[in-house]
Formats: structure tokens, sequence, C-alpha cells
């Protein structure tokens, strides 16, 4: 299955990555509407360490455990891509205790999200790759990674 990888070499930690995710999930025509004046909130996020930054997103685990940690069965897994139903998350933050990445964040109003590979989007592939301008962010098969 196509994943998000992060090649963090490459990356810049410009931030763009959050901007167009946000953009993206925003549902909205223009950017600057959309984000202008406005706290984002992505589902991918960028971390700098030791002068190392690195995008941070759902891996889409094999086996996740923020599905089977969530008390109100608001995460599954279909088809490969792990999804939160908005209408059912009661905004406990299990599912971010759990999550040995640190993909998951509460969004705007309290419920979680997190990345869902821009496939509810009219992208084509998820907007942080398109919007990575050093190509740092990847969408694409590798093996079995976890």
């Amino acid at each position: 299955m196509k994943r998000v990888y992060v090649n963090e070499e490459w990356c810049l930690g410009c931030h763009l990555c959050e901007y167009n995710c946000a953009f993206a999930n925003s549902g909205m025509k223009d950017m600057a509407t959309a984000l202008k004046g406005k706290t984002i909130y992505p589902r991918i996020h960028i971390e700098e360490t030791d002068n190392i930054s690195y995008a941070v997103s759902c891996r889409h685990c094999t086996d996740p455990i923020c599905v089977k940690s969530c008390i109100a069965g608001a995460i599954s897994k279909v088809d490969g891509v792990v999804h939160i139903d908005k209408e059912k998350c009661v905004g406990c933050l299990t599912c971010v205790l759990v999550c040995p990445y640190g993909a998951l964040a509460p969004g705007e109003t309290g419920i979680m999200q997190k990345c869902e590979l821009c496939l509810q989007n009219t992208c084509g592939e998820p907007a942080c790759v398109k919007g990575c301008p050093n190509h740092a962010i990847v969408y694409e098969e590798r093996g079995d990674a976890e």
C-alpha cells in the first residue's frame, strides 16, 4: 500500500506541508481565505531535533494500536487506511497517548484528526507531498514498513 514517507535529509523545516495539509482539509477553494490569520490544524507536523527536521504523520500501521484503544470505536482501518469517524470521536485523547509516532492531534473542535492520505480530497495525492518544495515527502509503496 502507498504511504507517506519522509526523507529527513531533504526536509528544510519550512512547514509548507502543514499549510498545504490544512488547506486541503479546509474544504475551501482559496488558501488565503482558508488560512490567513487563523490557527491551522494540519494532519502532518514538522518536528525538529538536533538540527534535523522531519514531518510526522500517520503511518497507517499494519496492526494499529489506536484502533484497539479507541473507547468510542471511532477509529477503524479500511483498505489499509486508518480513519477517524468524527461523528463517533469523543476527544478523549487515548489515541494520542498510545500512538508511538505522535501522529494524532485534536482539531479545531477537539475531535481527533490524523493523516488519511487526502483520500477524501480531490488532490490526487496527499497535499503535503504535492506542496513539498524539496521533495522530502513522498507517497510511494515500500515493502512492509510499519
